[in-house]
């Protein structure tokens, strides 16, 4: 079923408008004029092959920038009616899992704030009624692919239609409800995605702030790196899936929690969904 929802996907991806950013108009105009000056001097083709390398050595760095826009649109803050409004957006990545996730719920709850969960599609099929439990929470689950697959972004167009398809029905069977918003894994993409992510209608969505704590074992600099960047229309990552431990075997999300929160309460900030935050 998701296959046949896939081809259908991927011809629709083919037949509509798109409407590439400047720089994709650039890199295609480059190509052309490259291709027009082999044909009038074939003996620039040294020249014109280091355009091009270098060209694609551009557009490969600017994949591997996750807060760039030069691909396409990129939520790295919240809109300016929600930063008008005071919030913030807590987003959860790689989830769930069936021992942080729940903790991290229960200090959600303690401090009323609401969160927005990035899951695996692989993960929520393995636990559902946590899935389903997020949801009755008052939080929203969004994509983060079926599988995230360490070279997700070298996929090509349909690679990605297989993997955002996919995650998007597993999300829907569990939930109800389909995600409106699209995580890269590593926040890194190629120029196939948006494409992709516009006929699903979904926004791609990095950060603001990262906690690197899926890394970094000492929760005091993960609290102090989110504080740094703490203010209105923030969007703030931590990760409930593969989180990194404290020396007290502690998820380092869940040392970092009750700090960060109580900050943001203090400080009048509201920490709600990103699908609220685009009311």
């Amino acid at each position: 079923m998701i296959n046949d929802s896939v081809k259908i996907a991927m011809t629709k991806i083919r037949q509509a408008h798109c409407h590439p950013t400047l720089f994709i108009k650039l890199s295609v105009m480059l190509h052309v004029l490259v291709l027009i000056s082999l044909i009038v001097a074939p003996d620039l083709w040294p020249w014109a092959l280091a355009v091009l390398i270098s060209t694609h050595l551009l557009i490969s760095a600017v994949g591997l920038w996750p807060r760039s826009n030069w691909l396409g649109p990129n939520w790295t803050r919240l809109p300016t009616a929600a930063a008008d409004r005071n919030e913030i957006a807590l987003t959860i990545d790689d989830g769930p899992d069936p021992i942080v996730t729940p903790q991290v719920l229960d200090l959600l709850d303690r401090f009323h704030a609401k969160a927005t969960f990035f899951c695996i599609g692989d993960r929520v099929q393995q636990h559902p009624e946590l899935c389903r439990e997020i949801v009755r929470r008052g939080h929203s689950i969004e994509n983060h692919s079926q599988h995230h697959r360490h070279y997700f972004s070298l996929l090509g167009m349909g690679g990605f239609a297989r993997e955002i398809q996919a995650a998007q029905e597993t999300i829907f069977s569990i939930t109800g409800i389909y995600p409106k918003f699209f995580r890269a894994p590593a926040g890194l993409r190629n120029p196939f995605l948006q494409p992709v992510l516009s006929h699903l209608g979904l926004r791609l969505t990095s950060w603001t702030v990262r906690g690197f704590d899926t890394q970094e074992k000492d929760a005091e600099k993960v609290k102090n790196k989110l504080l740094s960047r703490l203010s209105p229309g923030a969007i703030l990552l931590l990760h409930d899936g593969n989180a990194a431990l404290t020396k007290e075997n502690i998820p380092i999300i869940v040392a970092v929690l009750p700090s960060l929160l109580d900050t943001a309460n203090k400080a009048n900030l509201h920490l709600v969904t990103l699908q609220e935050a685009a009311l």
